[in-house]
C-alpha cells in the first residue's frame, strides 16, 4: 500500500513539473492555461512622422495624449516640405494650411518663485526693541527672546555702531574697578553664581576710532549666563554679524517675569516705524 502511494506521488510531482497534471491533491480539475501573450509589437506606426516605433507605441497608450505627442515629436525631427493632408501640425495651424488659425504656445514648465526663507534668528526667536536707550539717541537694542525664556542682546540695525563709517577699536566688559562680566561663573541646575541684572544695568563697553564711546545695557531683567568673548578678539563680527556670532551676552529672566520683560519693549513693526520717523524728522530738519 505505502509502495503504491509513494510511486502515486511521484508520478504525480513528475506530472507536475512537465505541467500535464489533470488531478491536484485528490480533486479533478483542469491545469490552469497559460494566459495568452500580451501583443507587445502592435505598434501603430504613423508613417508621416519620422519619431521612433517605440515613443509612437507609448503615445498611443496615452489614448487622448497620443495626436499632441506625435505632433511634439513631429515639430523635432519632422523632414522638410509642408505637411499632409490631416496631420496634426496642420490642424494646430501650420503656415500652409489653408484657413489655418494662429498656432498656439504650448505652455511651458511653471518657474519656481524663489520664496524668502526666513533665517535661523528670524524662525526661533522673537525680535524685541528698546529705542533710545538711557535717552541717548539712535543707540538702539535689540532683544532675541526664545521660547525657552533665554534673551540675547544684540545691536538694532539703526545703532550708531552699526552704521558706515565706524571702526571698532576694543570692547571691554569691565563694568568699573570692582566689576567685570568676564567674571560671571554659571553652576548648576539653578544658575548659581549668576550675575543678577537690571534693565540699565551695563553689559560691555564700545570703544570706536573716533574717540566716540558706548555702553550696552541688559534692557532685560534677569540672571546673566554668559558673555560673547569672541568680540574681545575679533570686534569686526559685531559689525558684520551682528545678530548671530556677534552677540553681546546672554541673560535669563525669572520664570514669573518671562512675559512681563516685553512690556516696555518695542515689537519689529512698531521699532520701523520709530526709525521712519527718525529719518523724516532728519530729512525735514536738513
Amino acid at each position: 500500500m505505502g509502495q503504491r502511494l509513494a510511486s502515486e506521488a511521484g508520478r504525480t510531482r513528475a506530472e507536475w513539473r512537465g505541467k500535464d497534471v489533470t488531478r491536484l491533491k485528490g480533486r479533478d480539475r483542469p491545469f490552469p492555461q497559460a494566459a495568452p501573450e500580451r501583443q507587445r509589437n502592435a505598434i501603430v506606426v504613423d508613417p508621416h512622422v519620422d519619431v521612433n516605433p517605440k515613443a509612437q507605441w507609448l503615445a498611443s497608450v496615452g489614448g487622448a495624449c497620443r495626436p499632441v505627442l506625435q505632433c511634439a515629436r513631429a515639430r523635432r525631427r519632422a523632414p522638410e516640405g509642408p505637411p499632409p493632408p490631416g496631420h496634426p501640425e496642420e490642424v494646430l495651424g501650420s503656415p500652409g494650411a489653408e484657413g489655418a488659425v494662429p498656432e498656439v504656445a504650448m505652455a511651458t514648465e511653471p518657474v519656481a518663485v524663489e520664496s524668502a526663507v526666513p533665517s535661523l534668528v528670524d524662525r526661533y526667536f522673537t525680535r524685541w526693541y528698546k529705542a533710545d536707550v538711557k535717552g541717548k539717541p539712535c543707540e538702539d537694542h535689540c532683544i532675541l527672546q526664545h521660547s525657552n525664556r533665554i534673551c540675547v542682546i544684540t545691536l538694532a540695525e539703526s545703532h550708531p555702531v552699526l552704521q558706515s563709517g565706524k571702526t571698532i577699536k576694543s570692547i571691554s566688559y569691565q563694568i568699573s574697578t570692582n566689576c567685570s562680566r568676564l567674571q560671571n561663573k554659571v553652576s548648576g541646575k539653578f544658575k548659581r553664581g549668576a550675575q543678577f541684572l537690571t534693565e540699565l544695568a551695563p553689559l560691555c563697553k564700545i570703544y570706536c576710532s573716533d574717540g566716540e564711546e558706548y555702553t550696552i545695557s541688559s534692557c532685560v531683567r534677569g540672571r546673566l549666563m554668559e558673555v560673547n568673548e569672541n568680540i574681545l578678539h575679533k570686534p569686526s563680527i559685531l559689525q558684520e554679524k551682528p545678530s548671530t556670532e556677534g552677540y553681546i551676552a546672554v541673560v535669563l529672566p525669572k520664570f514669573e517675569e518671562s512675559k512681563s520683560i516685553t512690556e516696555g519693549l518695542l515689537t519689529q513693526k512698531q521699532y520701523e516705524e520709530v526709525v521712519v520717523k527718525r529719518s523724516n524728522a532728519a530729512t525735514a530738519t536738513s
